[in-house]
């Protein structure tokens, strides 16, 4: 993915979902394929440019999808995974669910984009379930894509409504996976996360020492 170059301190922020989603969108590399995960990292598909090449791959089998259908446009059978009605841009294919998951078990995907409950500082996964007793657990098929794409990325909110957390030194609901994220994309930063430890690439109306004070993960300076 094309780095962002630096720490942007008190850039405006935090920022909105489709903000997060656009800044996802400009990072994507040109031709590359590319699947979102239901909820949020759908909105991704709304911001790429219609010169970017990314292909865009549906976990119920797509393949060029495009994005969300605007009103009137709405076909009830084309959707992405989610149920959402989505568009198809020229050359787009539809394939059995069963070849679908073999393109995203078998390393044919660049990058995903999931959502999370919690990100821990190693790069595990919690996206399916928090543990509550009332909740419906619903991994679908987030842990084929966090171990078969070769990039994971995550959107999320970076605190839950209570301002706890949810980039952690250890996840505490269950897991998806386990050292499978690459980076984090969040309202009020972007975080890489490698074995040397979790980095702080940029930053949105908040800065790094006040960042450091909200978090219980060491955070490393971007890299100049």
């Amino acid at each position: 993915m094309n780095p962002t170059s630096r720490v942007l301190k008190n850039e405006q922020g935090p920022l909105s979902k489709h903000d997060i989603a656009a800044l996802i969108a400009r990072d994507i590399p040109q031709g590359a394929f590319v699947n979102l995960g239901i909820g949020q990292p759908t909105l991704v598909a709304d911001h790429l440019s219609a010169d970017s090449g990314v292909v865009l791959h549906t976990e119920n089998g797509m393949l060029n999808m495009g994005p969300a259908a605007q009103e009137g446009q709405a076909d009830p059978d084309l959707t992405n995974a989610g149920k959402v009605p989505v568009t198809e841009l020229p050359g787009a294919a539809y394939f059995h669910h069963a070849d679908s998951f073999a393109m995203m078990r078998g390393g044919h995907l660049d990058i995903c984009v999931l959502g999370a409950f919690q990100v821990s500082a190693g790069g595990d996964l919690a996206n399916w379930h928090t543990g509550a007793p009332d909740a419906i657990p619903a991994v679908g098929g987030a842990m084929d894509l966090a171990i078969g794409a070769k990039k994971v990325c995550v959107m999320m909110t970076l605190f839950t409504k209570d301002g706890t957390p949810k980039l952690v030194p250890e996840c505490s609901y269950p897991l998806t996976g386990l050292g499978c994220v690459d980076r984090v994309y969040t309202d009020l930063a972007v975080f890489d996360i490698s074995p040397q430890g979790v980095r702080v690439a940029r930053t949105f109306g908040i800065t790094h020492d006040e960042l450091a004070a909200r978090l219980d993960v060491p955070l490393l300076a971007a890299e100049q």
